[in-house]
């Protein structure tokens, strides 16, 4: 058996987490292979709206194992309010989930130290959600971080200590000197309530089902844009979100690897600062906005919004070896008389179709090419042979375009407004 990826071609906020709940059904397991609690997936079904953080998007069809990978970063108190949460809708978690010993922890002192290192960057801010991503993966690399398994071992509490103390100099030197008392009281609390739940050698369960013929869907946060190294650098998360981050994020062989779903939207959007070609400032985006409803699941913060980038998408695209294209938010451009497609970038009055060293220019002005809109909405079809002839169009336009097909296409938030095509 190989494991199929699912992942974001875009900025992230692409819509993953339907699409992992309407794709659940088909597989054994379900595993989060990167990212951190900043990184929220929506799902609505029988008119509730879930937003789920780090717990994978798999936990509501009922039977299905869901890991949470060591390529995640976890934070044990944002865990368990989003647990006590699932728990309380109705969702038996401990019997669905479990997690990495070698999933690094967020501590306290990291969320403080996220929020150090922004104010001290002025005017040169990344634009962090302030959750303590970026610290925690830095001690991951430079071999300082605790581990969820590391809860487990007598030294525990010396482990924690030394990180602690070791960022308290840190916030010190950046002037800042914050009593954490009650924020360590309730994080180690937490770390209690995580260790009741199923602390696993993810690497081997999960090679071990693939050899028990199990199948399993892998699930990405954020987007291909967002990737450390092949993201909009150094607007970026601090993980690679690309496919070949579920390789190290769970321990699959790059061999095992099958189906790789790339989720985009119809248009384009981002959330903090950074490069963004396409980004409209005038009414259409606003209109974008206010139709998609582009408001950070777990921030709140307001998403920039631009029409569809398709250099970007290309070469997304190419560096995660898509297989097969879910197109999402259709229904956002349904009252639009036309509908713009960004297909090159002219930089420094040259035409190129590949993407550059860095987006971080003013000199990149995209090159539109010009569809007309559907004007219908699209919200209450069921099947792919009730699309206008226009949508159609522009859904033939991208694949000619990406030269990859598209699979799915969804045309409003529930599960239910998610049509799969006849390929």
């Amino acid at each position: 058996m190989k494991v199929d990826v699912l992942l974001g071609l875009q900025w992230g906020d692409e819509g993953k987490g339907k699409v992992v709940d309407v794709l659940t059904p088909r597989y054994d397991v379900v595993a989060r292979f990167q990212g951190g609690p900043n990184a929220g997936h929506t799902l609505e079904f029988e008119g509730k709206k879930y937003v789920l953080r780090s717990i994978p998007s798999g936990v509501f069809q009922n039977g299905r194992t869901n890991i949470i990978g060591n390529g995640v970063v976890l934070d044990p108190v944002l865990f368990r309010e989003e647990a006590e949460a699932l728990e309380a809708s109705g969702v038996e978690l401990r019997k669905l989930l479990k997690l990495s010993k070698k999933a690094h922890l967020i501590l306290p002192t990291h969320r403080l130290l996220d929020a150090a290192n922004e104010k001290a960057k002025g005017s040169g801010k990344i634009g962090t959600t302030g959750k303590g991503i970026g610290p925690t993966y830095t001690d991951k690399t430079s071999r300082n971080g605790v581990r969820l398994g590391d809860t487990l071992l007598p030294d525990f509490m010396d482990r924690y200590g030394a990180a602690r103390d070791r960022h308290m100099n840190m916030l010190a030197s950046l002037g800042e000197t914050p009593d954490i008392t009650e924020l360590e009281k309730k994080w180690l609390d937490a770390v209690e309530y995580i260790k009741t739940y199923q602390v696993i050698d993810s690497e081997h369960e999960i090679n071990d089902l693939l050899k028990a013929g199990k199948s399993v869907l892998c699930e990405g946060a954020q987007g291909t844009m967002l990737d450390v190294d092949f993201g909009s650098y150094p607007f970026v998360t601090s993980s690679n979100t690309v496919t070949a981050g579920a390789c190290t994020g769970l321990g699959v062989a790059p061999n095992k690897i099958g189906d790789v779903y790339g989720i985009f939207k119809a248009y384009c959007t981002r959330v903090g600062s950074g490069p963004f070609p396409t980004e409209l400032f005038d009414e259409t985006g606003k209109k974008i906005r206010d139709l998609g409803h582009e408001y950070g699941a777990v921030t709140g913060r307001e998403r920039r919004c631009g029409w569809i980038d398709l250099v970007a998408l290309k070469y997304a695209i190419m560096i995660n070896g898509v297989t097969k294209l879910i197109m999402m938010k259709s229904d956002v451009l349904d009252g639009f008389d036309e509908i713009k497609a960004c297909t090159a970038y002219k930089i420094n009055g040259e035409i190129t179709n590949r993407m550059p060293y860095s987006l971080d220019s003013e000199n990149i002005e995209p090159v539109y090419t010009a569809l007309p809109g559907w004007k219908t909405d699209m919200t209450a079809m069921k099947s792919e042979s009730e699309f206008p002839a226009n949508f159609k169009a522009y859904i033939d336009f991208l694949e000619k375009e990406l030269e990859t097909p598209i699979v799915i296409v969804s045309i409003g938030p529930d599960r239910e407004q998610t049509i799969e095509r006849a390929i």
